[in-house]
């Protein structure tokens, strides 16, 4: 059997530590800066290590970050293996967290890549979209990063009226309609306002954000409109939108998030990638209890999931007879019920998109959809 060059990377911003080693022999450190030039140094070097110990094969493994996938792709591009691991996934002892080191953690990957490749066990490695992918996501979730900070905007502004004990006057309607946003300026205008210089001057900064915040949200949502448009989206967004409840954003959140929906061979992969699962533990003679949902997964998924399967419930008699009837066998989780209401629609949306993206009539062009949406 030939040489193989095994790395553990720690990955930070501006540093990189490596723990490498050679089959079973003792492992060295070896640091380099997180930078272009010193990425390419990085792979020169662990190419030569391979020349000088005859290996023809160099592992590389790092886990996932907001560092994104660029450097996966340099060594990728370079001919070496590289993994890109699940944090979640890496087994942490109470000691570990105690005495955490950068060397440390790179150690803890070059076991874990050691144990794949000397002993075949499993790498608790994500998948890997593509750059198309990668690139979709980008405007589809700063349009969901958006609609948090208007949310929080609008909350501060409620309160600073609660903190005042000022009230909506009658006639305004309810929500953020233009009406109320009118008051809301004349509020922090000086004349006749019941505010204090400096609450006028705090609802005006606010006005301000929520003007400009709404106006962002106004460009994404077209820019949004315009890639589900796309020949890659449109079959599947077409196919999605028409579930009750499900709404442009509710499905672009869900197919840019997973991507590849074929990598998912069966519901029961995709439950337990959404983590809509529940937990177990199980422990010698003891049965096997069932706990709270994993959560594990793209949360952003779970929570238009969420969001549509509310609407759904309301606006679809079939399924709100379903959830009613979950609902009744145990009154004292409801929680149990509207979960599996989730469950049911990213299921029930992973097999219409796949139908979709399969069918021959996917190609064909069709106009800009709207962005009525649940979420």
């Amino acid at each position: 059997m030939s040489n193989v060059i095994m790395i553990g990377c720690d990955l930070h911003d501006n540093s990189m530590l490596l723990k490498i080693a050679v089959g079973r022999g003792k492992a060295w450190v070896r640091g380099f800066d997180n930078d272009a030039d010193s990425r390419g140094q990085m792979i020169g070097y662990l190419k030569s290590q391979a020349a000088t110990h005859r290996a023809s094969r160099i592992v590389f493994a790092y886990e996932a970050s907001g560092q994104g996938f660029g450097l996966h792709d340099q060594l990728t591009e370079a001919g070496i293996e590289c993994h890109v691991l699940a944090p979640s996934e890496m087994a942490v002892t109470p000691g570990q967290r105690r005495r955490k080191t950068d060397e440390r953690d790179a150690q803890k990957i070059l076991d874990v890549v050691r144990a794949h490749v000397l002993a075949g066990v499993e790498l608790p490695a994500v998948w890997i979209p593509d750059p198309a992918t990668r690139d979709d996501r980008e405007v589809v979730r700063t349009r969901l990063d958006v609609v948090e900070k208007l949310t929080a905007v609008r909350t501060q502004m409620q309160s600073l009226l609660k903190r005042h004990h000022l009230k909506r006057p009658r006639g305004l309607g309810r929500g953020w309609t233009g009406a109320f946003v009118v008051w809301l300026e004349r509020l922090s205008k000086a004349e006749g306002s019941p505010l204090g210089e400096g609450g006028r001057h705090a609802l005006a900064s606010l006005l301000r954000q929520f003007r400009f915040l709404d106006e962002e949200l106004r460009r994404l949502d077209r820019a949004v409109a315009r890639l589900a448009s796309s020949e890659r989206y449109q079959a599947a967004v077409a196919e999605l939108t028409a579930i009750p409840g499900v709404g442009l954003m509710t499905a672009m959140v869900f197919l840019t998030e997973l991507g590849n929906l074929s990598r998912f061979r069966n519901r029961r992969r995709l439950a337990a990638y959404l983590g809509l699962v529940p937990s177990c533990h199980e422990s010698g003679t003891a049965d096997d209890r069932k706990g709270h949902i994993t959560r594990q997964g793209p949360a952003r998924v779970r929570k238009m999931l969420c969001q549509a399967s509310w609407v759904r419930v309301r606006c679809d008699p079939r399924e709100r007879d379903w959830y009613q009837a979950l609902k009744a066998r145990n009154p004292k989780k409801t929680k149990i019920a509207i979960v599996a209401a989730m469950r049911r629609l990213g299921i029930l949306m992973w097999h219409r998109a796949r139908e979709a993206m399969d069918s021959p009539s996917a190609s064909e062009p069709s106009g800009e959809p709207a962005l009525a949406s649940s979420g």
